[in-house]
């Protein structure tokens, strides 16, 4: 699609494909001078409406808004689900397109990481030892290994993030806080679908009777929302672990915590700004979601 430049560049439409941080950046630096705000979404590709409601939170603050397509080997503790991750650069080429996205930053594995598995290491405290950093040992540091490279390397005024990671997002702002970056953070809300299910690159691993099954995540945290109330949260928190069980979920956590920091909540005083998370499995499919509760 498009055609290939000695630059590393191709050219689609209006939107322009950069595979090198030295030519995206040649081309953002003639930019810079015409005061272009920059916004930014990184992703993995499998592209859906939830990225695109990304983009569009870009569009509305940025004058030029590039995403970026990248699977992250070093964000992915399990071999096989990074092997199994789906990938369809040709549709997703097409939906940012018709989406009227700037620049499509399109980099290989080597591009991000020159020099192979020499990683840094980020002090990230107690983000990392809870809930998605528990049980996925080393995640979060791969998600900084990428974050940083992109942010060092795509300089963007504006970063735009989903929701649905809640845990992520709170990583990313700690990574732009331990690296002293000029970029504002944009945590912009989840997307579902009609029936309630968040939107995710991974429900097209569903087969049809798990998919229907998966309606359970968000019935749960929709349970919460409404049932929590002040004191102890257990019995709230044990009725949605049953109907979640009930749907032939696995459940790697279920949880109510402070959505300041993500601190758990012992009691709740009822003022507390709170938010129930979501982790489990459906079939070999692990499935992520939250929902602020007050």
């Amino acid at each position: 699609m498009g055609f290939r430049t000695d630059s590393g560049r191709h050219n689609t439409m209006k939107m322009i494909i950069f595979k090198k941080f030295d030519d995206l950046q040649t081309y953002l630096t003639k930019n810079r001078a015409k005061n272009h705000q920059i916004g930014f979404v990184p992703t993995m590709g499998a592209l859906h409406n939830g990225h695109i409601s990304l983009i569009r939170a870009s569009q509305a603050v940025a004058s030029m808004t590039i995403c970026s397509i990248f699977v992250n080997p070093y964000q992915f503790n399990d071999p096989k689900d990074y092997e199994k991750y789906p990938v369809s650069t040709e549709k997703d080429i097409e939906m940012l397109e018709k989406a009227t996205v700037d620049i499509l930053f399109l980099p290989e594995v080597k591009e991000i990481y020159p020099y192979g598995s020499s990683l840094e290491k980020y002090e990230l405290g107690y983000l990392e030892t809870i809930l998605e950093g528990r049980y996925r040992p080393g995640h979060y540091q791969g998600v900084c290994q990428v974050m940083s490279r992109l942010l060092k390397g795509i300089k963007p005024d504006q970063l735009f993030m989903g929701q649905k990671d809640f845990q992520q997002c709170l990583v990313v702002k700690e990574l732009i806080r331990l690296l002293d970056l000029r970029v504002e953070f944009h945590s912009v809300p989840t997307q579902r679908e009609p029936d309630g299910l968040a939107m995710s690159s991974r429900n097209s691993r569903l087969n049809p009777e798990q998919r229907k099954n998966a309606l359970a995540i968000s019935a749960a945290l929709q349970y919460i929302r409404y049932h929590l109330s002040k004191g102890d949260p257990a019995p709230v928190l044990g009725v949605a672990r049953q109907m979640l069980e009930t749907a032939g979920f696995k459940t790697d956590y279920i949880a109510i915590a402070k959505s300041r920091d993500l601190r758990p909540i012992i009691s709740w005083n009822g003022k507390e700004k709170a938010v129930a998370l979501i982790a489990a499995f459906q079939g070999e499919v692990r499935l992520i979601d939250n929902m602020l509760v007050n």
